[in-house]
């Protein structure tokens, strides 16, 4: 939780819930702390509890402790601050929240102690008491040894971490450092078994061949029945405990220290047993990490192969083979393989929106084309970004090409060559393509784009950054004001679709003349087919008038629509994108339609001059 920014957290973490001020969020860094403190303790415990139960807790120590107090040794002082901390811990647990089965966080304290109640409270409980201290003053043995057998209580917490540690078990190395570690912790409790039983058995034996009276005839230091400290030290001890379980794990031992009472032989027994299938275990586990580590070779290596037998299958000669071939090592270590795009489509789309525009970042919130823009139009503008990965030497851009997107520079170096002859050097946050709201259609690359260095580049397709210009109009007006191109890739001298501003003419007479012209041509095509379907050789119509101008309606709505899309065409071909937008005026301002009731008028002209000749 602490290696994690606002803008990853689970949603539920970015809310505030409305909790009681004494309530801990379970995500909070205090909790998270909090639980690091608990497993460094709860590790110490795993260690020292065991050793202190079988070397520590003797007469002698008992005796010691009994008069010069309790905090006399220093261990014991440390074993009271784990107690305090674990009961702590448990007040810490009453008030911290948690995620119901609905992802909902609970911070109802009632709720809370009974979730914890039927959880982890009994555990925590008989962890977190101080049974030296209840039995502290009764000096007899048996006390001793019922106090040391139940501090081992404390090494139920290690079921609470060895749930927590789950959350790395994806990772190899740390897989194989927790294996490690967990051999040895089971090697130090099988030693501290293993010396108490040694010890228990000591005295009850009629001769002396247990494998402590063995150690110290071997070390010279035999045990006197008149001096309880005599005998091998407990360093001697414990490194020969350890040495014999590790020897017992690992094999069947080398026979110098060797169990020779039943009682030792039976647990020589179950450590073979539990030393064979740690053996398995980990041993499974460190070949299966070994071949998750090694699996991203043998996929290059595959992959290597195909793109070779593809080379020789087709025959492609040797510098475009050289190309490819440092293309796809260049890729594979960029990506390791991983296909992004395939990777992102596996999200939803208002996830894929999030990381599009962290991934963009960098670009949305340096380039000046895209400042003022709002949140929802660098969303959609972040999903329409690509980006692109070139490796020195590799032509983006050949002169002659279409130029159908925009390129933007995040890192690496590119020339622009004109008949081979370098005309410009572009580095970080520049921009080349063409102005894509000034021309109706693509235009031609003028000259080539190559890469110096290894490049990236953000490259957006001119559809797409059109389309999100025109549902954000607001933003297009911005953007066409501050893009700036370093450099423009556009053949001017190729025929141009850049229509310029026309000119309004004074001749109104000659326009009206070309208007009239056009209402003719419009009204003999429609009497010629409205006599036509009425089967009359006088082209005068009748008297149902209605049913004329129906007729003309329906005959001008026929030609308007088939002649739509070709009178859109032109438009689109005269006049420039965005021409309502500032800066960009409309560039045609004739009309191109002939209006209908201007249409019907010229008609009725027409038909009153007929009837008025057919009367004279």
């Amino acid at each position: 939780v602490l290696s994690l920014g606002a803008d990853v957290l689970p949603e539920y973490k970015l809310q505030t819930p409305r909790i009681n001020k004494f309530t801990i969020l379970h995500y909070s860094p205090f909790k998270a702390v909090w639980d690091w403190l608990i497993l460094l303790l709860v590790i110490y415990t795993a260690i020292f509890t065991p050793y202190s139960a079988a070397f520590l807790l003797n007469d002698s120590e008992e005796r010691k402790r009994r008069e010069c107090g309790y905090s006399c040794s220093p261990l014991n002082v440390v074993d009271l601050i784990v107690d305090i901390m674990f009961i702590i811990d448990i007040l810490i647990n009453f008030r911290t929240t948690y995620v119901n089965q609905n992802e909902e966080v609970v911070s109802d304290p009632a709720k809370i102690a009974i979730h914890y109640f039927k959880g982890w409270f009994l555990i925590d409980m008989v962890a977190a008491i101080p049974f030296d201290l209840l039995i502290f003053g009764s000096g007899s043995e048996e006390t001793t040894t019922l106090i040391g057998l139940l501090k081992t209580a404390r090494l139920l917490r290690l079921v609470r971490v060895a749930r927590k540690l789950d959350r790395y078990s994806e990772y190899g190395a740390a897989v194989l450092m927790l294996l490690m570690c967990i051999f040895a912790l089971i090697a130090h409790w099988l030693a501290c078994i293993w010396y108490a039983i040694g010890n228990v058995e000591r005295p009850y034996l009629a001769h002396k061949i247990g494998w402590l009276d063995s150690l110290g005839e071997q070390l010279g230091k035999h045990y006197n029945k008149s001096d309880a400290s005599s005998g091998p030290s407990i360093k001697d001890k414990y490194v020969t405990a350890l040495y014999f379980t590790f020897s017992s794990l690992t094999s069947v031992g080398f026979g110098n220290v060797s169990p020779n009472t039943n009682s030792e032989k039976i647990f020589s027994i179950c450590v073979m047993l539990i030393g064979s299938l740690m053996y398995a275990s980990i041993f499974g586990n460190v070949s299966a990490i070994i071949q998750r580590l090694y699996s991203g070779t043998a996929r290059y290596h595959m992959q290597m192969l195909r793109v070779k037998e593809f080379i020789r299958f087709h025959q492609i000669p040797n510098p475009l083979r050289q190309r490819l071939e440092e293309y796809f090592q260049h890729a594979w270590t960029y990506t390791n393989g991983i296909d992004m795009n395939m990777v992102l489509k596996g999200f939803p789309e208002c996830l894929q929106a999030d990381i599009c525009l962290h991934l963009n970042q960098n670009l949305l919130q340096n380039c000046k084309a895209f400042r003022g823009a709002s949140k929802g139009c660098l969303r959609a503008l972040a999903m329409k970004f690509k980006t692109t990965h070139a490796p020195p030497g590799d032509t983006l851009v050949h002169c002659g090409d279409v130029l159908t997107a925009l390129y933007f520079v995040s890192r690496g170096s590119i020339e622009i060559l004109k008949s081979d002859i370098v005309v410009a050097i572009l580095g970080k946050n520049d921009i080349f393509g063409e102005m894509v709201h000034l021309y109706a259609k693509p235009g031609k690359s003028n000259a080539d784009v190559r890469a110096l260095t290894y490049c990236d580049l953000h490259k957006i397709q001119r559809e797409d950054l059109l389309e999100v210009l025109d549902m954000y109009p607001e933003f297009s007006d911005l953007f066409l004001t501050n893009l700036e191109l370093t450099f423009n890739l556009r053949d001017e001298t190729a025929k141009s679709d850049l229509v310029i501003r026309s000119q309004t003419t004074n001749d109104t007479d000659g326009d009206n003349c070309k208007l009239r012209r056009r209402k003719l041509s419009f009204q003999s095509e429609i009497e010629k087919d409205y006599f036509k379907e009425n089967d009359q050789s006088d082209p005068e119509p009748s008297g149902d008038t209605t049913r004329y101008y129906q007729s003309i309606k329906k005959h001008f709505e026929e030609k308007k629509s088939g002649s739509s899309s070709f009178v859109s065409s032109i438009e689109d071909e005269k006049k420039p994108l965005f021409s309502g937008i500032a800066d960009y005026p409309s560039v045609t301002e004739k009309t191109t339609e002939v209006d209908f009731e201007e249409m019907v008028h010229a008609t009725e002209e027409i038909l009153i001059d007929k009837r008025s000749n057919s009367c004279k």
